[in-house]
């Protein structure tokens, strides 16, 4: 469960069975070469064509100046020739004088399965931390294949997608995991009923290589790019592919890229992360027991987590919110800092008597068919990427194994987070070999930004970038937790990422940064 509420990650326990790559070393090496010849010719073709920016589509809900294109790209970068599709891509340009124009700032929201199109709204609706990066740069943003505009997947319908309530994540009995095990081997077949001849081709290789299109096309000789969430893999694996076609990237937000790691094991770790950032949280409602009446200890805020998760399990409140809804309303906090006073006062309300807000936050809403058609695509899309990006456990005593023991420490996300991974157990599509991540000659030096706490993307893989991109800066939030910092509240952060995209900037070392204010009430 990674890039935004509801959508990515890790830690390392024992090993166990895992589906072993397709093809042989030979025979992967001849297709790098294959779809590396691809990428080439793709780029030089959309270099050629460029892109015809026209008004945005009114339903895209993109107002002007901002623009809206396309980018051609092949669906099989080992056949240039072959099938392709088109990926959807907007621009706010530049505000400032020519002299100071410095290209195109492409951005990347994570998932996966987020969309990039509300990035250049940045500059449209003046917002000011971004406001000089944007007289510099063109706001670019894009839908990652199979995402939104560009050739969507699907794998089941909306609705049955988003219809509530869902069945308690926790298992009470080995019925309840046959069950769950039934319903992700379904979501898997589904996929593959519903998306099939793309399906196999959804991966963030793929994604990285449209991305080296989508900068020919836009006519930039380099990529200026932020990615945040699992958009810093996709930035982690895009300056490993095309070292020299970086200019200067801003990653926020890590995602650990070590092979081990992606997926499986991030997933793992992130329950362990989320668990203590749900901690932050419950501490900072107990410390202002005057606004929420929810307990002014710790103890006794957890305990009422406990006492309205067994109620919504008994009866689901107003029919429609269950312990899964809860879960996925309440982890909105850990997630980001701003939610923390919305979710709060929605459980407060509850508490004294009034479900009618909590409800609401957390129910779907089954009137919303584009929201919940974009709901169900964004998990589609993440399932593809991350069970065809790389090998997954087959076994499921090692699932069980793994997520019962983690369960006991960390049961905020453990199981529910298993559960949306588990379709990868069972995918039929092909598994690659994760990405060695690694400084390739002609890399510049990349700006890594991340908060102690995340939840999200636990520091450690933050780390660990900053090891593989020699020359690399790391800011550290410190005792902070929200994801994706860049543009919050921190002077400290947004001045270096500002100097940085600039005028190409680093400070001479590592930098650590005082936490952004903690949330009112």
């Amino acid at each position: 469960m990674l890039g935004s509420a509801g959508t990515l990650i890790a830690g390392t326990l024992v090993a166990g069975a895992i589906a072993a790559p397709a093809a042989n070393a030979d025979s992967n090496r001849h297709l790098r070469d294959a779809e590396s010849i691809g990428v080439a010719v793709a780029a030089a073709r959309a270099a050629q064509t460029g892109i015809d920016w026209q008004d945005c589509p009114a339903d895209w809900g993109l107002e002007k100046p901002i623009q809206c294109g396309w980018v051609t790209v092949p669906v099989d970068y080992a056949k240039p020739h072959g099938k392709k599709i088109k990926i959807a891509v907007d621009r706010a340009n530049a505000t400032g004088t020519p002299a100071e124009r410095q290209g195109a700032l492409l951005y990347n929201p994570g998932g996966p399965g987020g969309s990039g199109l509300r990035f250049p709204r940045r500059v449209t609706t003046k917002n000011a931390i971004w406001a000089n990066t944007a007289k510099a740069y063109d706001f670019v943003g894009f839908d990652p294949r199979g995402v939104g505009k560009s050739a969507p997947i699907s794998c089941v319908d909306p609705t049955a997608f988003v219809k509530g309530p869902k069945p308690d994540p926790v298992p009470d009995s080995e019925a309840d995991k046959r069950a769950q095990r039934k319903l992700a081997a379904e979501y898997a077949q589904g996929c593959q009923e519903k998306s099939g001849d793309l399906l196999p081709y959804i991966n963030t290789l793929n994604t990285a290589r449209d991305l080296d299109v989508v900068r020919a096309a836009l006519g930039e000789k380099k990529l200026n790019f932020v990615g945040v969430s699992y958009g810093t893999y996709l930035g982690a694996v895009y300056g490993t592919l095309f070292p020299t076609h970086v200019r200067r990237m801003v990653l926020d937000s890590v995602v650990n890229p070590s092979k081990r790691s992606i997926w499986y094991e991030a997933n793992l770790g992130q329950d362990i992360a989320f668990e203590g950032r749900l901690t932050d949280w419950m501490t900072w409602v107990a410390q202002n027991d005057a606004t929420y009446h929810l307990g002014d200890t710790l103890a006794e805020v957890r305990q009422q987590w406990e006492t309205l998760r067994a109620a919504a399990k008994k009866e689901p409140l107003g029919g429609k919110v269950g312990p899964a809804e809860l879960i996925g309303f309440f982890q909105n906090a850990p997630y980001y800092d701003s939610m923390w006073a919305p979710v709060a006062e929605a459980w407060s309300a509850y508490a004294a008597g009034d479900p009618q807000p909590l409800i609401e936050s957390a129910a779907s809403d089954p009137t919303d068919t584009a929201g919940n058609i974009a709901s169900e695509n964004g998990n589609a899309v993440y399932t593809a990427v991350e069970c065809n990006d790389a090998p997954w456990p087959t076994s499921w005593k090692k699932w069980d194994r793994d997520n019962s023991r983690l369960h006991e420490q960390y049961p905020f996300m453990t199981w529910a987070n298993a559960w949306m991974n588990l379709p990868c157990a069972t995918w039929s599509g092909p598994r690659q070999r994760p990405t060695e991540v690694k400084t390739g000659k002609g890399l510049p030096p990349v700006l890594i930004a991340q908060s102690e706490r995340d939840a999200a993307t636990p520091y450690e893989g933050a780390v660990e970038l900053h090891k593989r991109f020699k020359g690399s800066r790391l800011i550290t939030e410190k005792d902070a937790g929200s994801h994706g910092i860049t543009g919050l509240l921190n002077p400290c952060v947004n001045t270096k990422v500002e100097a940085y995209l600039l005028s190409g900037k680093l400070d001479a070392t590592d930098q650590t940064c005082a936490p952004h204010a903690t949330p009112k009430p």
